[in-house]
């Protein structure tokens, strides 16, 4: 049987792993996000040539397709 003392250490180091990996995963998390917004903002301005009778559409479902795919990791996530 274990001491209160080990006990106790072992508790906060398992907290200290946990509170790291938390904090980690909001900055993958985040960082993700910025890659994302920014392809979202590039998706925007090709779907606006598109509309204006561009020749992008195959591109566009690709990366209109990842971006759906990147979006529901991240809500997954958090």
């Amino acid at each position: 049987m274990k001491s209160i003392g080990q006990l106790s250490g072992e508790l906060q180091q398992i907290a200290g792993e946990i509170e790291l990996k938390i904090h980690l995963g909001t900055s993958d998390a985040k960082h993700e996000w910025s890659e994302l917004k920014s392809k979202l903002d590039h998706f925007v301005a090709q779907a606006q040539l598109e509309k204006s009778g561009g020749n992008v559409s195959e591109a566009l479902t690709i990366l209109g397709a990842e971006l759906k795919d990147a979006f529901e990791r991240i809500r997954s996530a958090l």
